[in-house]
Protein backbone atom coordinates (compact mmCIF):
# COMPACT_ATOMS: atom_id res chain seq x y z
CA UNK A 1 0.00 0.00 0.00
CA UNK A 2 0.78 3.60 -0.71
CA UNK A 3 0.36 5.56 2.63
CA UNK A 4 -0.64 9.35 1.72
CA UNK A 5 -1.97 12.08 4.14
CA UNK A 6 -4.73 14.74 3.29
CA UNK A 7 -3.71 18.23 3.50
CA UNK A 8 -5.71 21.72 2.94
CA UNK A 9 -2.82 23.63 1.75
CA UNK A 10 -0.84 26.35 2.53
CA UNK A 11 -3.07 28.76 4.58
CA UNK A 12 -5.72 26.41 4.86
CA UNK A 13 -4.44 23.57 7.18
CA UNK A 14 -3.47 23.91 10.87
CA UNK A 15 -0.86 21.14 9.77
CA UNK A 16 2.59 21.64 7.80
CA UNK A 17 4.05 19.54 5.01
CA UNK A 18 7.43 19.53 7.15
CA UNK A 19 5.69 18.20 10.08
CA UNK A 20 3.66 15.07 8.11
CA UNK A 21 7.07 14.99 6.58
CA UNK A 22 8.43 13.61 10.33
CA UNK A 23 5.18 10.53 10.24
CA UNK A 24 7.36 7.53 8.82
CA UNK A 25 6.19 6.13 5.10
CA UNK A 26 4.20 9.25 4.25
CA UNK A 27 4.59 9.48 0.53
CA UNK A 28 2.02 11.87 -0.81
CA UNK A 29 -0.28 14.78 0.24
CA UNK A 30 -3.95 13.88 -0.63
CA UNK A 31 -4.62 17.77 -2.18
CA UNK A 32 -7.53 19.72 -4.00
CA UNK A 33 -8.13 23.07 -4.58
CA UNK A 34 -11.12 24.51 -1.59
CA UNK A 35 -10.89 28.04 -2.94
CA UNK A 36 -13.02 26.18 -6.59
CA UNK A 37 -16.38 25.80 -6.01
CA UNK A 38 -18.14 22.94 -7.90
CA UNK A 39 -18.32 23.23 -11.47
CA UNK A 40 -15.55 25.79 -11.89
CA UNK A 41 -12.64 24.61 -14.02
CA UNK A 42 -8.84 23.86 -11.79
CA UNK A 43 -7.08 26.27 -13.75
CA UNK A 44 -2.73 25.29 -15.10
CA UNK A 45 -1.63 27.78 -13.04
CA UNK A 46 -3.43 27.47 -9.73
CA UNK A 47 -2.89 23.37 -9.91
CA UNK A 48 1.04 24.81 -10.43
CA UNK A 49 1.09 26.34 -7.46
CA UNK A 50 -0.26 23.42 -5.44
CA UNK A 51 2.42 20.87 -7.14
CA UNK A 52 5.18 24.01 -5.92
CA UNK A 53 4.17 23.31 -1.96
CA UNK A 54 3.67 19.64 -2.65
CA UNK A 55 6.82 18.70 -4.05
CA UNK A 56 9.08 21.06 -2.51
CA UNK A 57 8.13 19.27 0.88
CA UNK A 58 9.28 15.91 -0.95
CA UNK A 59 5.69 14.29 -1.66
CA UNK A 60 4.01 13.54 -4.56
CA UNK A 61 0.32 14.71 -5.76
CA UNK A 62 -1.27 11.75 -7.51
CA UNK A 63 -4.24 11.64 -5.36
CA UNK A 64 -6.67 14.73 -5.42
CA UNK A 65 -9.65 15.03 -2.94
CA UNK A 66 -12.05 16.15 -3.84
CA UNK A 67 -12.69 17.70 -7.61
CA UNK A 68 -16.55 18.16 -6.49
CA UNK A 69 -19.72 17.32 -8.75
CA UNK A 70 -21.83 20.42 -9.50
CA UNK A 71 -25.82 20.00 -8.45
CA UNK A 72 -26.88 20.48 -11.53
CA UNK A 73 -24.97 17.22 -12.83
CA UNK A 74 -26.86 15.82 -9.86
CA UNK A 75 -30.37 16.62 -10.23
CA UNK A 76 -29.90 16.26 -14.40
CA UNK A 77 -30.65 20.02 -15.24
CA UNK A 78 -30.19 20.85 -18.92
CA UNK A 79 -27.22 22.63 -17.89
CA UNK A 80 -25.24 19.62 -17.05
CA UNK A 81 -23.43 19.02 -20.08
CA UNK A 82 -21.63 22.30 -19.45
CA UNK A 83 -20.47 21.27 -16.46
CA UNK A 84 -19.51 18.37 -17.24
CA UNK A 85 -16.88 19.66 -20.01
CA UNK A 86 -15.53 21.41 -17.49
CA UNK A 87 -14.84 18.05 -15.43
CA UNK A 88 -13.43 16.86 -18.04
CA UNK A 89 -10.83 19.85 -18.88
CA UNK A 90 -10.02 19.78 -15.31
CA UNK A 91 -9.06 16.19 -15.69
CA UNK A 92 -6.89 16.95 -18.39
CA UNK A 93 -5.51 19.66 -16.82
CA UNK A 94 -4.58 17.51 -13.49
CA UNK A 95 -3.24 14.73 -15.82
CA UNK A 96 -0.26 16.93 -17.14
CA UNK A 97 0.62 16.70 -13.03
CA UNK A 98 0.36 13.47 -12.76
CA UNK A 99 -2.83 13.19 -10.83
CA UNK A 100 -4.19 9.34 -10.94
CA UNK A 101 -6.97 9.42 -8.58
CA UNK A 102 -9.78 12.00 -8.21
CA UNK A 103 -11.96 11.19 -5.62
CA UNK A 104 -15.73 12.52 -5.58
CA UNK A 105 -19.05 11.64 -4.25
CA UNK A 106 -22.52 11.61 -5.74
CA UNK A 107 -24.12 13.10 -2.23
CA UNK A 108 -27.24 15.57 -2.42
CA UNK A 109 -26.60 18.90 -0.86
CA UNK A 110 -24.66 17.73 2.01
CA UNK A 111 -21.39 16.15 2.46
CA UNK A 112 -20.39 13.77 5.44
CA UNK A 113 -23.28 14.45 8.04
CA UNK A 114 -22.58 14.87 11.65
CA UNK A 115 -24.25 16.65 14.78
CA UNK A 116 -21.34 17.50 16.85
CA UNK A 117 -17.73 17.85 15.64
CA UNK A 118 -16.14 18.36 19.21
CA UNK A 119 -17.95 15.10 21.13
CA UNK A 120 -15.87 14.59 24.24
CA UNK A 121 -14.33 11.53 24.57
CA UNK A 122 -13.87 9.36 27.82
CA UNK A 123 -10.29 9.84 27.67
CA UNK A 124 -10.18 13.67 27.60
CA UNK A 125 -10.16 13.77 23.28
CA UNK A 126 -13.21 15.01 21.24
CA UNK A 127 -14.22 13.35 18.20
CA UNK A 128 -17.05 13.68 15.59
CA UNK A 129 -20.45 12.51 16.33
CA UNK A 130 -23.61 11.34 14.85
CA UNK A 131 -26.89 11.58 16.96
CA UNK A 132 -29.52 9.80 15.39
CA UNK A 133 -32.51 12.05 16.91
CA UNK A 134 -31.17 15.35 15.96
CA UNK A 135 -31.02 14.46 11.65
CA UNK A 136 -34.95 14.72 12.47
CA UNK A 137 -34.57 18.41 13.03
CA UNK A 138 -34.17 21.83 10.81
CA UNK A 139 -31.44 20.94 8.35
CA UNK A 140 -30.34 24.79 8.30
CA UNK A 141 -29.83 24.47 11.93
CA UNK A 142 -27.02 21.73 11.24
CA UNK A 143 -25.41 23.29 8.61
CA UNK A 144 -25.05 26.40 10.31
CA UNK A 145 -23.80 24.75 13.38
CA UNK A 146 -21.07 22.86 11.07
CA UNK A 147 -20.27 26.00 9.15
CA UNK A 148 -19.78 28.06 12.46
CA UNK A 149 -17.62 25.43 14.13
CA UNK A 150 -15.04 24.91 11.24
CA UNK A 151 -12.55 27.65 13.10
CA UNK A 152 -12.34 29.32 9.86
CA UNK A 153 -10.89 26.16 7.69
CA UNK A 154 -12.59 24.74 4.55
CA UNK A 155 -15.03 22.07 5.04
CA UNK A 156 -15.42 20.52 1.39
CA UNK A 157 -19.22 19.83 1.01
CA UNK A 158 -20.12 22.57 3.80
CA UNK A 159 -19.41 25.17 1.44
CA UNK A 160 -20.86 28.97 2.78
CA UNK A 161 -21.83 30.03 -0.81
CA UNK A 162 -23.78 26.82 -1.47
CA UNK A 163 -25.72 26.41 1.86
CA UNK A 164 -27.14 30.03 1.85
CA UNK A 165 -28.92 28.53 -0.88
CA UNK A 166 -30.36 25.63 1.49
CA UNK A 167 -33.77 25.75 0.75
CA UNK A 168 -33.59 26.81 -2.65
CA UNK A 169 -31.59 23.41 -3.06
CA UNK A 170 -34.09 21.15 -0.76
CA UNK A 171 -36.66 22.49 -3.75
CA UNK A 172 -34.62 21.49 -6.53
CA UNK A 173 -33.99 18.06 -5.24
CA UNK A 174 -37.75 17.62 -4.55
CA UNK A 175 -38.17 15.74 -7.75
CA UNK A 176 -34.90 13.47 -7.36
CA UNK A 177 -35.99 10.20 -6.63
CA UNK A 178 -33.28 7.82 -5.81
CA UNK A 179 -33.52 6.11 -9.52
CA UNK A 180 -32.89 9.31 -10.87
CA UNK A 181 -30.22 9.96 -8.64
CA UNK A 182 -28.80 7.22 -10.44
CA UNK A 183 -29.12 7.57 -13.73
CA UNK A 184 -27.46 10.87 -13.47
CA UNK A 185 -24.44 9.02 -12.11
CA UNK A 186 -24.78 7.04 -14.81
CA UNK A 187 -24.93 9.85 -17.22
CA UNK A 188 -22.18 11.52 -15.78
CA UNK A 189 -19.60 8.59 -15.50
CA UNK A 190 -20.68 7.52 -19.27
CA UNK A 191 -19.16 11.27 -20.39
CA UNK A 192 -16.02 11.23 -18.38
CA UNK A 193 -14.65 7.97 -18.88
CA UNK A 194 -13.35 8.43 -22.10
CA UNK A 195 -11.53 11.32 -20.70
CA UNK A 196 -10.19 9.06 -18.08
CA UNK A 197 -8.51 6.62 -20.76
CA UNK A 198 -7.31 9.69 -22.79
CA UNK A 199 -5.32 11.03 -19.07
CA UNK A 200 -4.70 7.37 -16.78
CA UNK A 201 -6.87 9.28 -14.61
CA UNK A 202 -9.06 7.10 -12.46
CA UNK A 203 -12.47 8.13 -10.93
CA UNK A 204 -13.07 7.07 -7.09
CA UNK A 205 -16.00 7.44 -6.11
CA UNK A 206 -16.61 7.93 -2.13
CA UNK A 207 -19.46 6.46 -0.27
CA UNK A 208 -22.35 8.06 0.97
CA UNK A 209 -21.42 9.46 4.68
CA UNK A 210 -23.76 8.12 6.88
CA UNK A 211 -24.79 5.33 4.92
CA UNK A 212 -28.28 6.17 4.83
CA UNK A 213 -31.09 8.42 3.77
CA UNK A 214 -30.89 11.75 5.96
CA UNK A 215 -33.41 14.68 5.84
CA UNK A 216 -35.24 12.81 2.98
CA UNK A 217 -32.57 13.24 0.17
CA UNK A 218 -31.48 9.86 -1.37
CA UNK A 219 -28.00 8.35 -0.79
CA UNK A 220 -26.47 5.65 -3.26
CA UNK A 221 -23.46 4.11 -2.31
CA UNK A 222 -24.63 2.54 1.29
CA UNK A 223 -23.74 -1.40 0.96
CA UNK A 224 -21.42 -3.99 -0.82
CA UNK A 225 -25.15 -4.38 -3.11
CA UNK A 226 -25.17 -0.56 -4.34
CA UNK A 227 -21.43 -0.53 -4.37
CA UNK A 228 -21.89 -3.81 -7.34
CA UNK A 229 -24.18 -1.89 -8.68
CA UNK A 230 -22.12 1.34 -9.34
CA UNK A 231 -19.30 -1.27 -10.54
CA UNK A 232 -21.33 -3.29 -13.24
CA UNK A 233 -23.35 -0.24 -14.20
CA UNK A 234 -19.95 1.44 -15.82
CA UNK A 235 -18.13 -1.42 -15.67
CA UNK A 236 -14.96 0.17 -16.86
CA UNK A 237 -11.84 -0.29 -14.79
CA UNK A 238 -11.55 3.27 -14.94
CA UNK A 239 -14.91 3.20 -12.55
CA UNK A 240 -13.43 2.53 -8.81
CA UNK A 241 -14.04 3.53 -5.45
CA UNK A 242 -12.56 5.66 -2.50
CA UNK A 243 -13.17 2.85 -0.39
CA UNK A 244 -14.11 4.15 3.16
CA UNK A 245 -14.30 2.16 6.35
CA UNK A 246 -15.62 4.76 7.95
CA UNK A 247 -18.58 5.73 5.89
CA UNK A 248 -19.85 2.14 5.60
CA UNK A 249 -18.64 1.30 8.40
CA UNK A 250 -21.38 3.32 10.43
CA UNK A 251 -23.62 0.73 9.44
CA UNK A 252 -22.97 -2.27 11.94
CA UNK A 253 -24.65 -4.45 9.14
CA UNK A 254 -21.66 -4.13 6.71
CA UNK A 255 -18.78 -6.01 6.68
CA UNK A 256 -16.06 -4.00 5.10
CA UNK A 257 -13.38 -6.71 4.82
CA UNK A 258 -15.56 -8.43 3.00
CA UNK A 259 -17.07 -5.71 0.43
CA UNK A 260 -12.73 -5.05 0.11
CA UNK A 261 -12.30 -8.70 -0.81
CA UNK A 262 -14.99 -8.66 -3.39
CA UNK A 263 -14.32 -5.17 -4.87
CA UNK A 264 -10.28 -4.58 -4.35
CA UNK A 265 -9.31 -4.78 -7.96
CA UNK A 266 -11.76 -1.74 -8.28
CA UNK A 267 -10.06 0.62 -5.46
CA UNK A 268 -8.39 2.99 -6.17
CA UNK A 269 -7.76 4.69 -2.65
CA UNK A 270 -8.91 3.45 0.96
CA UNK A 271 -9.65 5.52 3.74
CA UNK A 272 -8.83 3.56 6.82
CA UNK A 273 -11.45 5.10 10.00
CA UNK A 274 -13.03 3.80 12.72
CA UNK A 275 -16.25 4.10 14.10
CA UNK A 276 -18.12 3.36 17.71
CA UNK A 277 -21.65 2.21 17.37
CA UNK A 278 -24.12 3.06 20.30
CA UNK A 279 -27.66 0.84 20.35
CA UNK A 280 -29.84 3.39 20.14
CA UNK A 281 -28.39 4.10 16.13
CA UNK A 282 -26.11 6.53 17.30
CA UNK A 283 -22.50 6.13 17.02
CA UNK A 284 -18.75 8.29 17.38
CA UNK A 285 -15.65 8.07 15.48
CA UNK A 286 -12.60 6.38 17.52
CA UNK A 287 -9.11 5.81 17.20
CA UNK A 288 -7.99 3.71 14.89
CA UNK A 289 -7.18 0.89 17.44
CA UNK A 290 -8.85 -1.74 16.60
CA UNK A 291 -10.54 -2.63 19.84
CA UNK A 292 -11.59 1.08 20.60
CA UNK A 293 -14.52 0.78 17.28
CA UNK A 294 -16.42 -1.84 15.89
CA UNK A 295 -15.35 -1.63 11.95
CA UNK A 296 -12.51 -4.13 12.33
CA UNK A 297 -9.62 -2.52 11.69
CA UNK A 298 -7.77 -5.19 11.71
CA UNK A 299 -9.59 -7.22 9.49
CA UNK A 300 -9.54 -4.64 6.88
CA UNK A 301 -5.91 -4.16 6.67
CA UNK A 302 -5.93 -8.24 6.78
CA UNK A 303 -8.18 -7.91 3.45
CA UNK A 304 -6.70 -5.26 1.82
CA UNK A 305 -2.84 -7.43 2.46
CA UNK A 306 -4.26 -10.36 1.29
CA UNK A 307 -5.46 -8.76 -1.91
CA UNK A 308 -2.21 -7.77 -2.41
CA UNK A 309 -3.52 -4.16 -2.43
CA UNK A 310 -0.84 -1.72 -3.74
CA UNK A 311 -3.24 1.15 -3.83
CA UNK A 312 -3.52 4.09 -2.40
CA UNK A 313 -4.12 4.39 1.61
CA UNK A 314 -4.74 7.24 3.84
CA UNK A 315 -5.70 7.29 7.78
CA UNK A 316 -9.43 8.87 7.81
CA UNK A 317 -10.65 11.08 10.83
CA UNK A 318 -9.05 11.02 13.90
CA UNK A 319 -9.86 12.40 17.21
CA UNK A 320 -8.61 15.79 18.54
CA UNK A 321 -6.05 15.05 21.19
CA UNK A 322 -3.58 16.80 23.32
CA UNK A 323 -5.38 20.16 23.22
CA UNK A 324 -4.95 20.64 19.55
CA UNK A 325 -6.63 22.88 17.57
CA UNK A 326 -7.79 21.71 13.96
CA UNK A 327 -10.03 21.58 11.64
CA UNK A 328 -12.71 18.95 12.82
CA UNK A 329 -11.54 15.56 12.42
CA UNK A 330 -8.30 16.17 10.70
CA UNK A 331 -5.83 17.24 13.15
CA UNK A 332 -1.89 16.01 13.06
CA UNK A 333 -1.39 13.78 16.42
CA UNK A 334 -4.49 11.09 15.74
CA UNK A 335 -3.86 10.69 12.46
CA UNK A 336 -0.46 10.07 12.56
CA UNK A 337 -0.64 7.73 15.04
CA UNK A 338 -2.95 5.73 12.97
CA UNK A 339 -0.89 6.09 10.54
CA UNK A 340 2.03 4.13 12.37
CA UNK A 341 -0.97 1.54 13.32
CA UNK A 342 -1.81 0.99 10.31
CA UNK A 343 2.14 0.30 8.96
CA UNK A 344 2.37 -2.01 12.42
CA UNK A 345 -0.30 -4.49 11.21
CA UNK A 346 1.14 -3.99 7.70
CA UNK A 347 4.51 -4.83 8.65
CA UNK A 348 3.43 -7.77 10.62
CA UNK A 349 1.37 -9.09 7.97
CA UNK A 350 4.33 -8.75 5.37
CA UNK A 351 6.45 -10.75 8.01
CA UNK A 352 4.23 -13.84 8.34
CA UNK A 353 3.72 -14.21 4.71
CA UNK A 354 7.75 -13.88 4.41
CA UNK A 355 7.93 -16.47 6.93
CA UNK A 356 5.05 -18.82 5.19
CA UNK A 357 7.46 -19.03 2.20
Amino acid sequence: MQMTFRWYGEGNDSITPQQIKQIPGVTGLVWALHHKQAGEVWEIEEIEEARKQIESAGFHMEVVESVNVHDDIKIGRPSRDQYIENYKTTLRNLAQFGVKVVTYNFMPIFDWTRTDLYHPMADGSTALFYQKELIKEDPEEMARYIINECQGFTMPGWEPERLAKLYELFEAYRSVTKEKLWENLRYFLEKIMPICHETGIKMAIHQDDPPWDIFGLPRLLVDKESIGRLLTMVDDPYNCLCLCSGSLGANPANNVADIIRTYCDRIAFAHIRNVKHFENGDFTEASHRDCDGDVGILEIVKAYHDCGYTGYVRPDHGRHIWSEKCRPGYGLYDRALGVMYLWGCWDMLEKLAEADK
